[in-house]
C-alpha cells in the first residue's frame, strides 16, 4: 500500500523533522501549515531535492472546513489518505492559573484540542484497513506543568484520550491509533513561552541532562507509522529524555 501521509504543523520544529524522515520511508507527505507559506515549501523543497514527494497545503486545523479540505487536496493530488501525524499545536506565555489569559486558554484549546479531534475524525471518516494516526502529546500531560501552563498540560491530557480512545474504536477497522509524548526539545514552541531562555533553564530537571531533538522524535513517529509497529495501537510512548 502506497503511504499517503498529511502531516499538520508540517512547516516548522517536530512537523518538518518528521516529513522529511518520512519521505525517507517512502512516504508521499503533505505538509500541513496554517500560515508560514514559505517555511512549508522549504520542506517540500527538502523531500524533492531528495527524491521523495510532498506538497504543501494551507489548513487552520480548528476549522473543520479547512480540515476537510486538507484532506480532499492530498487525496487528489497525492492518493488516497493512509497516514495522519497530528502535530499541529501551540503553547502560551508562562502564567499561574489564576493569571491566564482567556484568549489564551481558548487559542490553545481551539488548536490543541479541537484542532486534534477534527483531524482525527476525518482521518476516521476517509482511512482504510492499514491505515495509522500518531498524534503528538507531551510529557505535561502526565506532570501537569504547575506555576507554567497548566491549561496546554490539559490539552495534550486531552490528547492522550483521544489517543486510547479512538485506538479501541478503530481496532476492528485494521486502524491503529497512537502516541508520541516529547519532553522538551529544541524547538521554536519554547518562544511563545515569554521566556527565550526557557530551553536551557530547564536543563537540570532532564535526567539525561540535554534537550531533545526533533529529528528524535520523528524518530518515534515514523517507527509509529511503520509496520514494525504492527501490533502497537493505543500506546503513547514518552520520548522525554528520562522526564
Amino acid at each position: 500500500m502506497e503511504q499517503i501521509t498529511i502531516v499538520t504543523g508540517g512547516s516548522r520544529g517536530i512537523g518538518a523533522a518528521t516529513c522529511r524522515r518520512l519521505a525517507r520511508d517512502g512516504h508521499r507527505v503533505v505538509v500541513g501549515y496554517r500560515s508560514d507559506e514559505p517555511a512549508a515549501q522549504s520542506v517540500v523543497d527538502a523531500v524533492t531535492a531528495a527524491g521523495g514527494t510532498a506538497i504543501a497545503v494551507r489548513a487552520d486545523t480548528a476549522d473543520e472546513q479547512d480540515v476537510a479540505a486538507l484532506f480532499a487536496t492530498a487525496a487528489e493530488r497525492l492518493g488516497p489518505v493512509t497516514g495522519l501525524v497530528n502535530n499541529a499545536g501551540v503553547a502560551s506565555e508562562l502564567t499561574r492559573l489564576a493569571d491566564l489569559k482567556t484568549e489564551d486558554l481558548r487559542r490553545v484549546m481551539d488548536i490543541n484540542v479541537i484542532g486534534a479531534f477534527l483531524c482525527a475524525r476525518e482521518a476516521a471518516r476517509v482511512m482504510t484497513a492499514g491505515g495509522a494516526i500518531v498524534n503528538v502529546s507531551s510529557t505535561a500531560a502526565t506532570l501537569g506543568s504547575p506555576g507554567n501552563y497548566i491549561h496546554y498540560a490539559a490539552s495534550k491530557a486531552a490528547v492522550d484520550a483521544l489517543t486510547l480512545g479512538l485506538a479501541k474504536e478503530l481496532a476492528a477497522d485494521g486502524i491503529r491509533v497512537n502516541g508520541v509524548a516529547p519532553g522538551f526539545v529544541d524547538t521554536e514552541i519554547h518562544q511563545q513561552s515569554g521566556d527565550p531562555d526557557r530551553a536551557t533553564n530547564v536543563l537540570s530537571r532532564i535526567p539525561v541532562g540535554r534537550l531533545g531533538t526533533p529529528a528524535e522524535i520523528a524518530e518515534a513517529i515514523a517507527w509509529l507509522l511503520s509496520p514494525a509497529s504492527s501490533y502497537t495501537t493505543g500506546a503513547t510512548l514518552r520520548v522525554a529524555g528520562g522526564l
